[in-house]
């Protein structure tokens, strides 16, 4: 299980699996294409190719080679390949028109890129438990919590890196609230969280809470759509989650910054978990594998922030992740918008209310937070392609 640093990535929007990961799958198809090309062919395949109009996958990947060489996109969502169903192939050719580069690259979600061949499991591994069942044992058995796990794991330096996270997230989260407008796309979505917000603040105290916290998911939400600078968590398309229980927490109950960044570490272990045994991917598991898992992320840290025990925290995430078991990924016109905005406000309220229900509890439950993964890895595999961000059924073709 990788670094924490593979989950949080910092970048711009709209999407982590079809912007982020075909544009890094550009810029190491030129780091090794030898000299000499006089053209490049690209080549998105299923999920990339049906929705990568509105993801901006032409536009990232051509930013990145057309400095280089002149390049053609070819689409092709009707050919999935075997291994993952975002796949892209390069191919250079010089003068004379013959191949002197080929290689094919498969966007597995959260930004990652895998080459074709290779195993998609990480090289740079360095979590020795990469199940919560094993993580909570070695809490209660030495009285530290999931952040002290992180921190002895990753060591010091993770620290200055969530720092730098929290930040752009704060950032995302008080641009977002300002912005007015429509959103690009063609839609004609527009933006709601500076409504949200100034609405919120009329109400007492309980209504104005919940106002708040849907302000800020739509807030991050929104910049993500306009291709702003987000923070991967685990995904651009629910990006919002976290940073909005997070900031709603930071700035409602003045809870210090590094205990944010404790309650980060803690949500991002169990996202990595999720990414390490399962997928974050919503083009291979669905929304449930996007919002479900930043949904258990944001439970877990809340949870963490009000002092919940590790078996606690465990019953938040669980919740979390386990109501949005099933949830389709069905963008209308392939754009991150809708439903994914609206999508980021609910499950940063219901993640809150994954905290308050546990805390109630003791902590023990029927279900584990490793068997809802299973789950939902299996309920991934079992939905039809059509609901797997090809904007081929569900909303995406109402």
């Amino acid at each position: 299980m990788e670094s924490l640093r593979q989950l949080y990535k910092i970048g711009n929007g709209p999407s982590s699996s079809h912007t982020m990961g075909p544009r890094k799958a550009a810029q190491m198809f030129l780091e090794e294409m030898p000299e000499g090309a006089e053209r490049i062919e690209v080549t998105l395949y299923g999920s990339l190719a049906a929705t990568g109009k509105g993801h901006l996958t032409d536009k990232a990947v051509l930013e990145i080679i057309t400095p280089v060489a002149p390049a053609a996109i070819i689409w092709k969502p009707e050919t999935v390949l075997s291994f993952h169903t975002n796949g892209i192939r390069f191919e250079a050719f010089n003068t004379d028109g013959k191949s002197i580069a080929a290689q094919t690259y498969y966007s597995i979600g959260g930004g990652d890129i895998v080459r074709e061949g290779e195993s998609r499991q990480p090289a740079d591994s360095i979590y020795s438990m990469t199940k919560i069942k094993d993580i909570l044992e070695w809490c209660e058995r030495t009285g530290l919590s999931y952040w002290e796990y992180v921190g002895q794991t990753e060591g010091p330096e993770i620290w200055e890196y969530l720092r730098k996270v929290w930040h752009v997230m704060k950032a995302a989260v008080e641009r977002g609230i300002e912005a007015e407008g429509v959103l690009p796309g063609g839609l004609g979505v527009r933006r709601k969280a500076v409504s949200y917000h100034v609405h919120a603040a009329g109400y007492s105290s309980s209504l104005k809470s919940r106002g708040l916290v849907y302000a800020y998911a739509l807030a991050v939400s929104e910049e993500n759509a306009a291709g702003g600078e987000i923070v991967t968590a685990p995904t651009c398309g629910s990006c919002g989650i976290v940073p909005a229980v997070l900031y709603h927490l930071h700035t409602s109950k003045g809870f210090s910054e590094d205990r944010i960044l404790r309650a980060l570490a803690t949500a991002g272990l169990f996202g990595n978990v999720v990414k390490f045994n399962a997928s974050v991917s919503g083009a291979e598991v669905g929304c449930q594998g996007e919002v479900g898992v930043a949904c258990a992320m944001a439970a877990a840290a809340a949870s963490q922030l009000f002092g919940g025990t590790p078996a606690q925290i465990e019953y938040s995430a669980e919740m979390g992740l386990e109501h949005h078991l099933g949830l389709t990924c069905d963008p209308v016109c392939g754009l991150v918008q809708i439903p994914c905005i609206e999508r980021n406000a609910y499950a940063a309220a219901r993640a809150l209310d994954a905290n308050l229900y546990a805390a109630f509890s003791d902590g023990h439950h029927r279900v584990d937070f490793d068997r809802i993964v299973e789950v939902m890895k299996q309920t991934g595999h079992d939905l039809p392609s059509l609901y797997k961000e090809t904007s081929q059924g569900g909303l995406a073709v109402i």
